[in-house]
C-alpha cells in the first residue's frame, strides 16, 4: 500500500529584516493561502493522518491555517529537522517509521521542499509559497501525482484567486 507524502510551503511571510528570520509571521495574504490549501484539501476529500511542521513562525502557523480550514482535529506537530536541511533521506526515513498507507503532510521552506519532491521522484519544481505537492510513495520509489500553486488552491476551495 502507498504512502502518501503531502508538501506544503509556508505562505508569504514578513519580509527579511523586519525581525529574526525564526520569527517571521505570515502576512494576511499568507494566512489566506494556508486556509485554501486547507480547504482545497478539504472539498478533495484527501485523507491526512498526520502534519509536521517546522518550527519556525511562519511554517507553524501555515500548518495550524491549513489544519484549522481542513478539519478533522488534525493538529500539527514540531518537526525540528523542517526547519533547514531537510532533505529525500529524512522523507523516506521519516515515512518509514510510520504505518504502510500513512497519509503524512510535511509543511517547511525551501529549497527543502523541492530538493526533497526531486530526490524522491526525480521532478524539477519550483514549489510556490503557500504551493502544495502531493508523492506517493511505495518501495522506496515516489511518484509526483500532484502540484498546485496557491491560485489552484483557491479555485479548488471555491474562492477567487484575487481573494489571496
Amino acid at each position: 500500500m502507498a504512502s502518501q507524502l503531502w508538501l506544503l510551503r509556508h505562505g508569504d511571510a514578513e519580509p527579511h529584516g523586519v525581525r529574526p528570520d525564526e520569527d517571521r509571521a505570515l502576512t494576511e495574504r499568507g494566512r489566506r493561502q494556508a486556509m485554501a490549501a486547507g480547504a482545497a484539501l478539504r472539498a478533495l476529500e484527501v485523507r491526512i493522518d498526520e502534519v509536521l511542521t517546522s518550527p519556525r513562525v511562519r511554517a507553524h502557523e501555515t500548518a495550524s491555517a491549513a489544519c484549522e480550514t481542513f478539519g478533522g482535529g488534525l493538529v500539527p506537530e514540531l518537526h525540528e529537522p523542517l526547519s533547514a536541511g531537510f532533505d529525500g533521506v529524512m522523507a523516506r526515513e521519516l515515512l518509514e517509521l510510520r504505518e504502510p498507507g500513512a497519509h503524512v503532510m510535511l509543511v517547511g521552506h525551501e529549497p527543502d521542499l523541492s530538493g526533497v519532491a526531486h530526490a524522491l521522484t526525480g521532478a524539477r519544481l519550483d514549489l510556490k509559497k503557500g504551493g502544495l505537492l502531493r508523492i506517493d510513495m511505495a518501495g522506496g520509489e515516489g511518484l509526483l501525482r500532484a502540484l498546485a500553486r496557491p491560485a489552484e488552491l483557491a479555485l479548488i476551495a471555491g474562492m477567487a484567486p484575487s481573494e489571496l
